[in-house]
């Protein structure tokens, strides 16, 4: 059975109490709109600020059953394995003992596998395809629908999509709050759910890469989603006011910069969790920029990465988006398979994501 949001929060406590010495509990400053505290479980024998990180996210999307329980397994299976040195299977996806040593002494992975728990509450017990959070409907609007904002529009990149994007880019989100789906929020970062991601972001500044597993599109999608990736001329890019209300469009000789080797980077790394979760049982995702999917705004792969472009000060991150599986609440005997993709999928990021970043 799917995990609830207590058992959720039960889990990092109990994994942190099983593996004191390569767990630790994070606690981000935000409360949810119906009181809710989240916690993150960093998982490696070094501290926090010793090695690179890898942030990943789950339960953005509150329908989006499979991806908490994802990363709770994945938090669970890590530590057990190191502590009695074995290593980990997931289908035909295996990994060595001193692959799983190698992982966590040279990494640390910030497992949030619940960033939106009123949402995912109120889905397991009342209306199971809830998509936000549970803001409360603004001053003048009522019914149900008017309720909540899709935390993966709402971080601030290029979010206010009606002034930074051609008016027929078919960005998907929306500044309806009545929006049952993709209303992006009164304003960028406004929800503490959000917050909270980007809180953790600015506090480890290890962090490198950042992977937001959703459902239920199988996809590995890697940077950029607002636009067509380009590595020719520097000057388009998000922070040109030129090209607001030009953006977004495809095959128009505009697109998001990005220069060739972090794009090389990105797809190699896009490709190796690909390999990874085909390996398991024969399932290919496949890779594209996330703007193959649909051009988005306020997401939280493009927000992670372009950190470093709006602050010199800021890490690098390279974001990328796991679609898991083709449904959004499988029957559980297939979650469990979903599971293993996405562990699989996970465990070769964190191998290869040292290496590739900085040898490409």
């Amino acid at each position: 059975m799917y995990l609830n949001v207590t058992e959720i929060e039960s889990a990092v406590t109990n994994l942190h109490d099983a593996h004191p010495g390569t767990t630790e509990i994070i606690t981000p400053p935000h409360h949810t709109h119906e009181g809710r505290t989240t916690r993150l479980l960093r998982v490696g024998t070094r501290q926090a600020d010793e090695v690179p990180g890898i942030l990943l996210l789950g339960g953005m999307h509150a329908r989006e059953w499979v991806p908490p329980d994802a990363l709770i397994s994945l938090a669970a299976d890590l530590p057990e394995a190191h502590d009695s040195a074995t290593g980990l299977g997931y289908g035909a996806s295996t990994f060595t003992a001193a692959q799983v040593t190698q992982v966590l002494d040279n990494l640390n992975l910030f497992f949030f596998p619940c960033v939106n728990p009123d949402g995912r509450a109120f889905s397991q017990t009342t209306s199971p395809t809830w998509r936000k959070n549970r803001r409360p409907a603004p001053a003048g609007f009522t019914g149900s629908s008017c309720v909540g904002v899709d935390l993966n529009r709402n971080f601030d990149f290029l979010w206010d999509h009606t002034t930074k994007f051609a008016p027929n880019a078919d960005v998907h989100t929306s500044d309806n709050p009545c929006d049952l789906q993709v209303y992006r929020g009164p304003a960028a970062a406004s929800e503490p759910e959000t917050r909270n991601v980007v809180w953790a972001l600015d506090n480890h500044p290890q962090i490198q890469w950042m992977v937001d597993v959703h459902s239920a599109l199988p996809a590995i999608l890697h940077n950029w989603g607002s636009d067509q990736n380009q590595s020719v001329t520097p000057t388009d890019n998000f922070r040109n006011p030129n090209l607001d209300a030009v953006r977004g469009r495809p095959d128009d000789g505009i697109g998001e910069f990005i220069p060739e080797r972090d794009l090389q980077i990105g797809v190699k790394l896009a490709e190796g969790m690909n390999d990874a979760v085909s390996a398991v049982r024969g399932v290919d995702y496949g890779v594209d920029a996330a703007y193959g999917l649909y051009p988005t705004s306020g997401a939280s792969d493009d927000y992670s990465y372009s950190r470093h472009l709006t602050d010199p000060t800021a890490t690098k991150v390279f974001g990328f988006t796991i679609e898991c599986g083709d449904t959004f609440q499988p029957v559980f005997s297939e979650a469990e398979q979903v599971i293993q993709e996405v562990s699989a999928a996970l465990m070769a990021l964190a191998l290869i994501a040292p290496e590739v970043t900085h040898s490409v």
